[in-house]
């Protein structure tokens, strides 16, 4: 599905519940295609299952390979729709979350959330199953990659407005008002993917409107990432 859309794909990873593809795109592809990518993966599992069905009504299929499939692949397909990075249903739990909040924020909710989420599962496996191996190494994994994940918080966040910067080409306008002392890096944490922002303030009755290229511009080439917004003003 990424290739078909015409994402730049980095590498795929063969992990022991499935795979984990990672791209080029650093979030600033439409939701609607993040969604369609990232539910493309569990919807594997889907025809398989359904292919099963259909080789157990034959000889090269027995009930006995029905079931062992059957429950292999939901097992796999359940735990890897659970709301945790870097699972599926940690990146649609983001990709949704990009729809109403702007993209810094959506990280931090998403990561915060994989985080408690996370911790619940590892409590069900120390005090429900103690001594599901299998089960412990796949939480690990999982700490180790949200740990990972919290430690790159701000490169991916730059990596970000990097690449929006080298796009500059969106669809729709977002108009919001702010604090004409709020430093450009802070204004940068407000901005939505798939809208261009707009900072509107009031200084002397004037009312001032700045665009999001300029902040950009001003937070990567003139060293003023932590200058107030009202210096901007030319």
């Amino acid at each position: 599905m990424a290739y078909h859309l015409g994402w730049r794909i980095k590498r795929i990873i063969l992990l022991p519940f499935g795979g984990m593809a990672e791209m080029e795109e650093h979030g600033n592809k439409r939701v609607k295609e993040e969604i369609l990518v990232t539910l493309s993966g569990p919807l594997q599992h889907v025809w398989m299952i359904a292919g099963s069905y259909l080789l157990v009504t034959t000889s090269v299929w027995s009930e006995a390979d029905h079931h062992m499939f059957l429950f292999h692949n939901l097992t796999i397909l359940l735990f890897n729709l659970l709301p945790i990075m870097p699972l599926d249903g940690g990146k649609f739990l983001f990709s949704l979350n990009t729809l109403f909040l702007p993209f810094q924020k959506s990280y931090q909710l998403s990561f915060r959330l994989s985080f408690m989420i996370l911790l619940g599962l590892t409590y069900v496996s120390l005090f429900v199953f103690p001594f599901h191996l299998n089960l412990v190494a796949v939480l690990l994994f999982l700490w180790t990659h949200l740990y990972l994940e919290w430690k790159q918080r701000h490169y991916h966040f730059l990596r970000f407005l990097m690449e929006r910067k080298r796009l500059n080409s969106f669809r729709e306008k977002r108009y919001t008002s702010i604090d004409p002392m709020v430093t450009v890096a802070e204004a940068m944490k407000r901005i939505y993917r798939e809208k261009e922002m707009v900072f509107l303030f009031t200084i002397d009755s004037k009312k001032i409107e700045i665009k999001e290229e300029k902040l950009l511009k001003a937070f990567f080439e003139s060293e003023n990432k932590n200058a107030p917004l009202h210096k901007l003003i030319s």
